[in-house]
């Protein structure tokens, strides 16, 4: 590696220059990968409460369908849990995080049980329990969609923290190191041609 650095001003000025440019990216990729970590840190723990929540919505949703199905019977439940007249559908809208593109989620159509009005009034033989218990698993449908967002964000969040990681890594172990082996190696052997210049501008000197 070193046979192949010319022993030059020229190639030590542009040494340390390259040196000077990988400390600044170094520093740098470390900035971000402290931010992309804290960032990671705070989408986890927005996602271990989400699914405290999910838990408990999902259990006060089972709660009020079995309230239903008490009240109406399993027959009229099944038949309003199969008259949708708005199906899902989610919408995928990119945001930027630390350079990061993450999908946002967005749902339309809450899946409204016939019968039921946009008031939640229930008309045309359902009943208000299975209104609730409807209202309850759309509640917990939007929290699974937000869910798969904050999953999605973590998965691309630890997959940049890895790659920049590697960067740093990169430049701390390698680049740097190498660069600073290649200026030495340069500056000795310009501090010896001086010694010789040196010594033999004395010996002519001594000679006249």
């Amino acid at each position: 590696m070193l046979q192949d650095v010319k022993p030059t001003r020229s190639e030590l000025i542009e040494l340390k220059k390259k040196i000077e440019l990988a400390k600044n990216g170094h520093k740098l990729l470390k900035m971000k990968r402290d931010g992309l970590i804290a960032e990671f840190f705070r989408v986890l723990k927005d996602a271990k409460d989400l699914r405290m929540e999910i838990i408990r919505v999902y259990n006060n949703a089972r709660h009020l369908e079995a309230i239903a199905e008490s009240v109406d019977g399993k027959i009229a439940v099944e038949s309003a849990a199969m008259a949708l007249k708005n199906i899902p559908r989610v919408s995928i809208k990119p945001i930027n995080i630390m350079g990061v593109s993450v999908p946002h989620l967005l749902t339309t159509g809450e899946g409204a049980v016939k019968g039921i009005s946009p008031l939640g009034t229930g008309v045309i033989g359902t009943s208000t329990s299975i209104e609730d218990a409807a209202r309850a698993y759309t509640e917990l449908l939007k929290l699974i969609i937000k869910a798969a967002q904050y999953e999605t964000a973590l998965r691309r969040l630890i997959e940049e923290i890895d790659k920049v990681k590697r960067r740093v890594n990169a430049l701390e172990f390698k680049v740097l190191p190498e660069l600073t082996e290649k200026a030495a190696f340069v500056r000795m052997h310009l501090e010896e041609l001086e010694r010789e210049n040196i010594f033999r501008l004395k010996m002519m000197k001594s000679e006249t």
